[in-house]
């Protein structure tokens, strides 16, 4: 069962059992980059000129990363990746949630919010695939071990949006944090969703 680079930031955020989503805003956004690199992992697009480009438009048969394939494709100029993550940040979240919902890694549960409004929460079915990738991403983090190539992706999208208490909760968050960010240097798509959250940021203070 092959989970996408979404869908594993998705089960670092999300509370096991109370099925919430850590440091939402943030989590978000690495999910749409993680969606971005995992593209770029398999071919279908590289950064040319500061700029997200398409190399391949062959479907991967996988619905959230194809979703973001055709959305780039189609998009008129090209723009920077992260432009790329405020835009995918919506629809990939939901097709990360609904692969884990199809994997049967997690369940969802609706509530009544204030006995109004209709809310779901999304907490563990099954642990083990999260087990494991966070027994391989602490081997890479806090043991020292060489990341491989989604080890090292993944990582970089963590560090960028800040995600290191979500993916390392019991560890020293300093040491954490020098180490993701010698792993993450020179990494497109760490820069792409710290930039996109800073942009975020700025909006909002502008706003009030």
């Amino acid at each position: 069962m092959k989970t996408t680079l979404g869908e594993e930031i998705m089960l670092l955020a999300l509370d096991d059992e109370t099925g919430v989503v850590q440091e939402r805003t943030r989590a978000d956004h690495a999910v749409a980059a993680a969606t971005l690199a995992e593209l770029a992992l398999a071919g279908r697009i590289g950064i040319v000129d500061g700029k997200v480009a398409v190399h391949d438009r062959s479907p991967m048969n996988v619905p959230a990363l194809d979703t973001a394939l055709e959305a780039i494709a189609a998009h008129e100029k090209p723009a920077e990746p992260y432009a790329w993550v405020s835009r995918l940040a919506g629809t990939a979240v939901a097709d990360a949630r609904r692969g884990l919902l199809d994997k049967g890694l997690v369940r969802e549960v609706r509530k009544k919010r204030w006995g109004v409004f209709s809310v779901s929460r999304y907490p563990e079915a099954d642990g083990a695939p999260e087990a494991a990738l966070r027994a391989g991403l602490a081997r890479v983090v806090l043991d020292g071990t060489d990341p491989d190539e989604r080890q090292s992706a993944l990582l970089a999208v963590v560090h960028g949006a800040g995600l290191h208490k979500a993916a390392f909760a019991e560890a020293d968050q300093r040491a954490v944090a020098r180490r993701m960010e010698l792993l993450s240097q020179g990494n497109w798509a760490a820069v792409a969703v710290r930039k996109a959250l800073e942009n975020l940021q700025i909006a909002f203070i502008a706003s009030t």
